[in-house]
């Protein structure tokens, strides 16, 4: 199967080669990886050319953006330049720059799809240093597929219509591949280190964003309510909880774009509370 990876990064020189000589070690190599430099100001740029001039199937390329930070919009327009620039492939990876593969990684993705003609995503778990241990990065289920190391079957990415630009792509993108009848799938024996743990520091205006991703994908208020609380809840500050329904409320007297459909909408609240009943019960 052909697998074509896409790398945004701003800022990663701290990271960077450490993450692309896990890439190069692989017992089954992508057919290319494409860093794309957005913006930095330090050596991705030129850590990634490094990279590029000695293995002919990774490529480096500069996108300009601005300096502002957009959380979800900013990673995913920066993702979607660099595809632009891919090959024809089986296999589409979005992964960070802060993540360290384990050797045999997409040799175990390729055995997942192949083995499985609906799976539509595959990954491994993240996990974090903490002292000398490195432990699951305990801020999702163990069977959400996070951000950093999203690998899709071209299917599925063609299916959902791409990636939503803005908070909340990294969900909204399972929950519309499960609508669609794939399968998603992550491996726990496949431990990915994530070299710069997920921050829980989220801004007022971050936590407002995150209550506007919750309008786009239909939950509805109530729905809001409890997945705003829980945030509220890990981040150990009731403040956020406000702040994520202000931002939902907000972008419903605005009358902002859905991510889904009515029909999807359904179907992800559906999903979301069949989810909440199984915990309770």
């Amino acid at each position: 199967m052909r697998i074509s990876i896409i790398i945004p990064a701003h800022n990663e020189a701290v990271f960077l080669k450490e993450c692309l000589d896990s890439f190069i070690g692989q017992s089954y190599l992508p057919n290319e990886l494409i860093v794309v430099d957005d913006n930095s100001s330090d050596d991705t740029f030129a850590i990634a050319q490094g990279y590029a001039q000695k293995q002919p199937w990774i490529k480096a390329v500069q996108r300009k953006s601005t300096d502002e930070h957009i959380p979800g919009k900013k990673v995913v327009d920066t993702f979607n330049f660099g595809l632009e620039h891919a090959s024809e492939h089986d296999l589409v990876g979005k992964f960070d720059a802060d993540i360290v593969l384990p050797l045999d990684y997409f040799e175990n993705m390729v055995n997942q799809f192949q083995a499985n003609w609906k799976l539509g995503m595959c990954s491994g778990l993240l996990f974090v240093q903490i002292g000398d241990e490195w432990v699951y990065e305990d801020i999702a289920n163990k069977n959400h597929i996070r951000g950093p190391i999203k690998l899709y079957h071209k299917a599925c990415f063609h299916k959902i219509g791409g990636l939503r630009s803005g908070v909340g792509w990294d969900t909204v993108d399972i929950l519309l591949a499960q609508y669609h009848g794939f399968d998603t799938l992550t491996l726990p024996e496949l431990k990915v280190k994530h070299l710069r743990p997920t921050g829980h520091g989220y801004s007022a205006k971050n936590y407002q964003s995150k209550g506007v991703a919750m309008y786009k994908m239909r939950y509805g208020l109530v729905l809001t309510k409890i997945a705003a609380l829980k945030m509220a809840w890990q981040a150990k500050s009731p403040g956020l909880y406000i702040q994520a329904l202000w931002g939902f409320l907000k972008a419903l007297l605005q009358r902002q774009a859905k991510y889904v459909s009515k029909k999807e909408g359904k179907f992800i609240r559906t999903y979301r509370w069949k989810g909440i009943w199984s915990k309770i019960q």
